[in-house]
């Protein structure tokens, strides 16, 4: 599943068609009545929070997850729609497309509003408070590897992103979130929004520590995330279930206790 990276990126590569209006058409249909009511509106933001999308147009929000297989492709203007995109938004000079979203809906600015008040705190935002997500954390039972996955705690992490971080700060994705430091906690923040930063640059996550981070191979580009061995000791990488997605931790690196 896309995590917040793709999702932050996509919002960049769409704002420069903020302020002017927008063409907006549903090539496959199923967003027709939707596309129909913002069509030659002009597009006022493009925000993204966690794995949500919203696209501010009309009065209305445009709210998009991109679920398992979803994407945005840019297209040329002038080009044929692809038949299988969900939505078209084209402007002067730029258009884009989205293939097989789970979600592509039209939202009042209340009901969008319910839906990211309703989401944790997003390291890629700069207003995300901090304090809040690791207050949650702190407060509760589960463990890290679960807390972590729920978008009402930390919105934007995915399963790469939270085996990468947690191998990082050397914390078992098991160990209640009660238990850890506050500075440690602190670090774990600091380590995904860093994590995170980097990959919206690169369009990829990232975390070993090479010269060309764009020209390593996808399957020697984590350090534990689905590799047999941990990239920085060699140990063999344990996977289970944590929080209902397998999980990939390094037993020596990141003990249990």
């Amino acid at each position: 599943m896309p995590e917040g990276h793709t999702v932050h990126r996509s919002a960049r590569d769409l704002r420069p068609l903020v302020g002017a209006p927008v063409a907006v058409s549903s090539p496959q249909g199923r967003f027709a009545d939707g596309a129909a009511e913002v069509d030659g509106a002009r597009l006022d933001a493009v925000e993204a929070w966690g794995k949500h999308l919203m696209i501010a147009v009309a009065d209305r929000r445009i709210h998009v997850h991109l679920g398992m297989r979803g994407k945005w492709l840019p297209r040329p203007v002038a080009a044929e729609p692809l038949p299988q995109a969900r939505l078209r938004i084209a402007g002067e000079g730029a258009a884009w497309e989205l293939v097989a979203p789970v979600t592509c809906e039209l939202l009042s600015p209340a009901a969008a509003d319910a839906l990211v008040g309703a989401l944790g705190p997003d390291p890629l935002r700069p207003d995300a408070d901090r304090d809040r997500a690791l207050a949650a954390i702190a407060g509760s039972h589960a463990p890290l590897g679960a807390l972590l996955l729920d978008q009402a705690v930390v919105a934007g992490v995915g399963n790469v992103f939270r085996a990468e971080a947690l191998h990082l700060v050397g914390l078992h994705p098991r160990r209640p979130g009660r238990s850890v430091e506050p500075p440690v906690l602190e670090r774990l923040w600091e380590v995904l929004g860093d994590m995170m930063r980097r990959a919206v640059d690169d369009g990829r996550i990232v975390t070993v520590d090479v010269p060309d981070r764009l020209a390593v191979p996808e399957e020697e580009a984590r350090r534990v995330y689905k590799q047999e061995r941990c990239r920085d000791c060699g140990a063999p990488v344990t996977v289970a279930q944590v929080g209902g997605r397998t999980s990939y931790h390094c037993p020596v690196e990141q003990p249990e206790r």
